[in-house]
């Protein structure tokens, strides 16, 4: 309740601001145009971020930083239709591409922080996934028991590639 006070006097502080600077006339309508240039813009960079999460879909990767973008233009919407002067800069702010870059930087890095393993999420993102199964049979450990329809260790399955025994190395 003390941050919506808090926010009530400061739009208001800076309404009156602006108000004795430019006047009440000029400052109605800087308020009008801010908003629908602010909803033009939201528009067009919701379509953008939209049309972004569609691609990292189908190219079958992580969606966050179109996600993050997503929610960041919704808010900067939400600023815009809010009434005043400040919210209505922050919103402006908020949908220009370079400043939303920032925001989602600091919004990743506190969320990282909060809790980190969406961090590992995010580092595992840009790696390669070696697609496979676990197969019983002999190991560094031994033989292991096989199951009657299981084939010898080295024999491919019936119908089944060859297996392909190895280690990754990275470098």
């Amino acid at each position: 309740m003390r941050l919506f006070g808090l926010y009530v006097v400061v739009e208001l502080v800076a309404l009156v601001a602006v108000v004795s600077w430019l006047g009440f006339a000029w400052t109605l309508l800087l308020l009008m145009a801010g908003a629908m240039v602010g909803m033009w813009l939201v528009r067009r960079e919701g379509a953008r971020a939209s049309l972004a999460m569609a691609e990292a879909v189908r190219d079958g990767r992580a969606a966050h930083a179109e996600v993050t973008d997503g929610a960041l233009v919704g808010l900067a919407g939400l600023l815009i239709l809010v009434p005043g002067v400040v919210s209505d800069a922050l919103g402006l702010l908020l949908v220009l591409p370079p400043t939303r870059a920032l925001a989602r930087r600091w919004l990743v890095r506190e969320a990282e922080r909060r809790a980190p393993v969406l961090r590992t999420a995010r580092i595992r993102d840009g790696g390669v996934v070696i697609d496979g199964e676990v197969v019983p049979g002999a190991g560094p450990s031994g033989s292991a028991p096989r199951w009657p329809d299981q084939p010898r260790p080295g024999q491919p399955r019936p119908g089944q590639p060859p297996i392909i025994e190895g280690r990754i190395v990275e470098g």
